[in-house]
């Protein structure tokens, strides 16, 4: 080929990529234009519950328990989103004057944690209760995604240390003195 037909080329993909760029651009905003979260602000929340809910959920793992570092990551990643859409709908809400109530989410999370966490207590042969302490960790990582969700990142941070003291260090202060 001639050096002088290559320009119109260079010029139809310059055109193409723009063409491209900005479909990407208007898809991308498309996705976020009725959120009043920042991308970065969701992702971190949702990266903090996942990784604060996983380490609880690892020390349970590592002991044997049924509900592990998966479950207390899912349930603390769930509630992390539902706190966010919450405070999406009604940030969207009270621009309409609509009765609005923030706080039935942290009902809402309650609820399908505690079903989740009464799947993990049962009766063993004895008299005795097996699993309450896992069902109480799959509770709290799901109140520590909630805050997390809700943009109260020191508070769930702070929240997950105690759980993990509780679960790790008081545990083995237990088998030693009981």
């Amino acid at each position: 080929r001639p050096a002088g037909n290559s320009a119109p080329e260079a010029s139809v993909t310059r055109l193409r990529g723009r063409e491209i760029m900005e479909i990407i651009s208007t898809t991308w905003a498309m996705l976020w234009e009725a959120s009043t979260l920042p991308p970065g602000t969701i992702a971190l929340r949702i990266f903090v519950a996942a990784v604060l809910g996983g380490i609880i959920g690892l020390e349970r793992e590592m002991i044997g328990r049924p509900a592990g570092l998966r479950t207390h990551m899912l349930i603390s990643t769930a509630a992390a989103v539902f706190a966010m859409v919450t405070l999406e709908l009604f940030e969207a809400a009270v621009g309409r004057s609509a009765n609005a109530d923030p706080i039935r989410v942290i009902e809402a999370v309650t609820a399908g944690v505690a079903f989740i966490a009464a799947g993990a207590i049962f009766r063993d042969r004895g008299d005795g209760v097996k699993g309450l302490t896992t069902g109480a960790g799959l509770w709290a990582a799901g109140a520590i995604g909630t805050a997390v969700g809700a943009g109260y990142i020191a508070l769930a941070i702070m929240a997950f240390v105690v759980v993990f003291v509780i679960n790790a260090v008081v545990r083995l202060i237990e088998k030693k003195l009981l």
